[in-house]
Parts: C-alpha cells; sequence; structure tokens
C-alpha cells in the first residue's frame, strides 16, 4: 500500500534546541516525570473527525483542505482510505489513541441498518489496521448533532421517533467501540438544549435525556463495555441553553438522576472557557467530585465567541492542567486533540506540526507542573491557609462534623471581633508561576 504522507517521515524527539518543525522538543516518550513514563501520564489520541474529515469549512466558505486521500469522498473507498491515512499519521507521530463518531467513520446511509452495516465493514478494517501496532480506541461516541432530525436534539427531543433513532445510533456506537477495545464513550449533547422556554418543557427533556443515558449504561454493561461513560460539558454553540452547561452543572444533573456511578467528565478546555471558567476551574471541580475522567485537549481564542477548536499552545494552561491531572492522580481516559488546523493551514504538513505543537505543549506542561509538585511551595502555601482548622479544638470539630451551630457562636462571643484572614498572596504564587516556568532550567 503507497504512503499518504509521501514526503513526512516518523516524527522523533530532539531536544529543546532543535529547529526541525517536524520534531519534539519536549515530549519525550520514555522520559521518566515523577516515577512514570511521558508516554503514560500522555494517552495522546487523535480525533477522527477533525484530523480526517474537517476541511476547514466554516459558515463563510467552503473547505481548503483535501481530505480525500486518493478516494472519492461519500464512499466508502473513502473510509477505508480515512482509515489507511488515520493509521500512517498517528505512526509517525507515535499516537497510540484515536477517538470517533459513527459518522465519522462511515457516510450514513438512508437507513439506520445500512449504516449499520458500513460500520460493521469499517471496524473490521480497522481491527486489521490495529494488528501488530500500539494503536487502540480510546473511546467512540453517536453523532447526534449533524443530521437535520436532531436540530432539538436527541434526548432532548420533542420527537419519539428521533429519541429511538438516537437509541439505535448509540446502541451501535458502543458494540462498535467495544469491537475496537475502547476504553470509554462520550456524550456530547450539542444540541441537547432549547432556544426558548416559551415551547419547551424543561423537566420533560431532562427526563427523557437521562432515560437514554441510563438505556446506554445498562446496554454497555451487557455486552461487555467496562470502561467509563462520559459527558463532555458546554455552554452554548450550536444551542443558546445546554443541559451540560459546565462541570458541576453535569455532575449535579448525573448525581440527581442516579448516574454518578457510571460517568465521569471529559473536560475540553474550549468549552470551560466558553462557560466562563478557566480550563483549571473544570478539571479542579471534576477531580473534587471524583469524576475527572478524560480530556479534550484544545484551546480557544477568546475574541471570539465560539469553539474555535485550535491546538493547545499556551505552557500556562497545559501546566495548570497537568498539575490539576497529577493531584488527582491520573486520567481513566487520556488526552484527545479535539483540535483543527486553521483554515489558511490546509497542508498535510500542517496537520503533522499540529500534533507536534499540541503533544509538546502538554509535555512541557507535564514537565512544570511536576516542577510546581516537587517545589512544593504551592501547596504548602495552600496546606498552611487553612491551618487554624487543624490548629484550634472548634476548627477540628467543624471539619470533623461534630460542631453545632451554638457552639460556632459561642466561640465568636468569646474571641471576639476576628483579624483579617491571612493574605491570600496571589501576587507571590503567581511569581513563583513564572519563576518555574521561565526560570534557567
Amino acid at each position: 500500500m503507497a504512503e499518504i504522507f509521501q514526503s513526512l517521515s516518523k516524527v522523533h524527539f530532539e531536544g529543546a534546541e532543535s529547529k526541525n518543525p517536524l520534531a519534539f522538543k519536549y515530549y519525550n516518550p520514555d522520559r521518566v516525570i515523577l516515577g512514570k513514563k511521558m508516554s503514560e501520564h500522555l494517552p495522546f489520541a487523535m480525533a477522527w473527525w477533525h484530523n480526517l474529515c474537517a476541511t476547514g469549512t466554516d459558515m463563510f466558505g467552503p473547505g481548503t483542505a483535501d481530505k480525500s486521500f486518493g478516494a472519492e469522498p461519500g464512499t466508502m473507498a473513502h473510509a477505508r482510505a480515512k482509515v489507511d491515512a488515520g493509521f500512517e499519521f498517528m505512526q509517525k507521530l507515535g499516537v497510540r489513541y484515536f477517538c470517533f463518531h459513527d459518522v465519522d467513520l462511515v457516510p450514513e446511509a438512508a437507513t439506520i441498518d445500512q449504516t449499520n452495516a458500513r460500520l460493521d465493514e469499517i471496524t473490521d478494517y480497522i481491527l486489521e489496521k490495529m494488528k501488530g501496532t500500539d494503536i487502540r480506541c480510546l473511546w467512540g461516541t453517536a453523532n447526534m448533532f449533524s443530521n437535520p432530525r436532531f436540530m432539538n436534539g436527541a434526548g432532548s427531543s420533542n420527537s419519539v421517533d428521533v429519541f429511538c433513532h438516537a437509541a439505535a445510533q448509540i446502541k451501535k456506537a458502543l458494540e462498535c467501540t467495544v469491537k475496537l477495545g475502547g476504553r470509554g464513550y462520550v456524550f456530547w449533547g450539542g444540541r441537547e438544549g432549547y432556544e426558548t422556554l416559551m415551547n419547551t418543557d424543561m423537566k420533560f427533556e431532562q427526563e427523557n435525556i437521562a432515560a437514554l443515558m441510563r438505556m446506554a449504561v445498562e446496554y454497555g454493561r451487557s455486552i461487555g463495555f467496562t470502561g467509563d461513560f462520559y459527558i463532555e460539558p458546554k455552554p452554548k454553540e450550536p444551542m443558546k441553553h445546554q443541559y451540560d452547561f459546565d462541570a458541576a452543572t453535569a455532575i449535579g444533573f448525573l448525581r440527581y438522576y442516579g448516574l454518578d456511578k457510571d460517568f465521569k467528565m471529559n473536560i475540553e478546555a474550549n468549552h470551560a472557557t466558553l462557560a466562563g471558567h478557566t480550563f483549571q476551574h473544570d478539571l479542579r471541580v471534576s477531580a473534587v467530585n471524583g469524576m475527572l475522567g478524560s480530556v479534550d485537549a484544545n484551546t480557544g481564542d477568546l475574541l471570539l465567541g465560539w469553539d474555535t477548536d485550535e491546538f493547545p499552545y499556551n505552557v500556562y494552561d497545559t501546566t495548570l492542567c497537568m498539575y490539576e491531572v497529577l493531584k488527582a492522580g491520573g486520567l481513566t481516559g487520556g488526552f484527545n486533540f479535539d483540535a483543527k488546523t486553521r483554515r489558511s493551514s490546509y497542508t498535510f504538513e500542517d496537520m503533522f506540526q499540529a500534533f507536534v505543537l499540541g503533544m509538546d505543549t502538554f509535555a512541557l506542561g507535564l514537565i512544570k507542573a511536576a516542577a510546581i509538585i516537587e517545589d512544593g511551595r504551592v501547596d504548602e502555601f495552600v496546606n498552611n491557609r487553612y491551618a487554624s482548622y487543624r490548629d484550634t479544638e472548634i476548627g477540628r470539630k467543624i471539619r470533623a462534623g461534630q460542631a453545632s451551630l451554638s457552639e460556632c457562636a459561642a466561640v465568636a462571643s468569646q474571641n471576639g471581633a476576628p483579624a483579617l484572614p491571612g493574605s491570600g498572596r496571589q501576587e507571590y504564587l503567581e511569581s513563583v508561576m513564572n519563576q518555574i516556568l521561565f526560570g534557567q532550567a
């Protein structure tokens, strides 16, 4: 079989001094950080939809990139060509995982049964390609937002026929995920929401979304899926109001409907910022609730109000991300580059350089996050900031859940007006961060 990326060879680690645009400067898979290889800390994944399908089309114009890979788009020959391209791409970059939607893999047919037959064919082909490699599926999902039938969502749709079609897609996508050894299954409810409450029964829709997720869990477990189900929060776009606004909202939803034992969060950086949070915030919220599962590794343009899905380049963001991941003990999932090259970056070389950028940025974030932890000043400050709860009897009783309101009021009366709390020293901590990030290596 002829190489698709013939002019592009395998990407290697060359170190921080290298000026080779197709070499890793920081991602050294065998480097040990805090007792684990970098490749174990950073299980990177390729997003099938962006890397193999997206051509740069936007609302203002057609695509600029050729992703035909020598076959006619919209055919099963093209579906197989994308598999060939994807595996060559992953092997040349050392990416060990991929993520997919059902209709990324194959063109949707006129009926669900015909589409399912196509999925059977292409997943058989993917299994053949996986043999002799260490490439595996990170997670799968069903596209329940692109087809016009999902204009009002899938679980949140007012049409029972649409709901059942969504269930059929989820059933098959779960089967494909299990077949390919996927570690997780994701729900991204891009259209699970509403435009106006004037035509919406919110409680009805939320109950239906929960019912659909419960059906998915029951079926997934019945066919041997042992991984985590994930919700990927997003606040808006395409719908104005989405039921999975942010990590806290999604976690509250899961707990209310009794789904929290099977679900974790798949946090996307760009979605967190669209919700008015930092990436670190939604990671921390997920972690403290024991529900940090996987990460969609990208970034957004803060000057634009939509999901731009850019490759991560901001080392501050990735350092703070990896700090949260390391403190949480790692991920059950991985780091999926749900990112696309810019419309003006349309060549195969741009695709490779984008992954080099993203992988290096997260590798540098890992190195620096480990340095923050090993340095100890940040953790020591945070630990000492709450010392009064350890050093006083009433503080210890509050933490143990043994204090009453009256006891606390008695302490207040005895002590008089409290002094100001200790300084938060934000500026000092930011200077520590700068020193570790940009000081002498």
